[in-house]
């Protein structure tokens, strides 16, 4: 095996991320768009008072179908009982932090790995402020959800806070969060 073929076989690891598999595929994207389009899903299935259940499976991508034949996650929704509920799950408020820090964390990491900045350690927390006048309709000039998120990242890395901040501020969540995103409703009775 010569030095040439060696270095196209081992692969270019930072943070954890396999970036020469992340070049591979911006290069397959830029070659065929379509691979880009992504559809995720979700099923909930309410069950009583502030339980309801949410099932997460197949998704499609890169012009295929993922997960056909895997186990689903499953994820279950309630409320504190200042809230009504019997505290036996996160509520879906909570579940929207963790979606948002996960996925500023997550693309974080990968966007400096991408850059070539190595980062050591990630540490983060999260938290938000909600009105209930606005959920309980006592006022239409309070939000429903929520009117402030801060977010503090702790990084141990290469990069300059203003060059992480601007990484982490590419995540697919905090992009739909930050700008909202239309969400067409349709319910039907049976």
């Amino acid at each position: 095996m010569t030095a040439q073929t060696a270095a196209k076989q081992m692969p270019t690891i930072t943070n954890g991320v396999n970036v020469t598999a992340l070049f591979d595929t911006i290069a397959a994207v830029k070659a065929d768009p379509k691979l880009a389009h992504f559809n995720f899903r979700a099923t909930n299935r309410w069950q009583t008072g502030d339980k309801n259940c949410t099932t997460i499976k197949e998704f499609t991508g890169a012009s295929q179908e993922h997960r056909k034949d895997a186990e689903p996650f499953v994820f279950w929704n309630g409320e504190h009982p200042v809230l009504l509920g019997e505290d036996k799950a996160p509520n879906p408020v909570e579940w929207l932090l963790h979606a948002l820090i996960g996925c500023m964390t997550t693309t974080l990491a990968y966007h400096a790995a991408s850059r070539g900045i190595a980062i050591e350690s990630i540490e983060s927390s999260i938290d938000g402020d909600i009105d209930l006048r606005g959920f309980l309709g006592l006022s239409d000039k309070v939000r429903k959800g929520y009117s402030s998120i801060r977010v503090n990242m702790r990084v141990k890395s290469t990069g300059s806070p203003t060059a992480l901040t601007t990484l982490a501020k590419l995540s697919p969540v905090f992009d739909v969060v930050s700008k909202s995103v239309p969400v067409d409703v349709t319910i039907t009775t049976c």
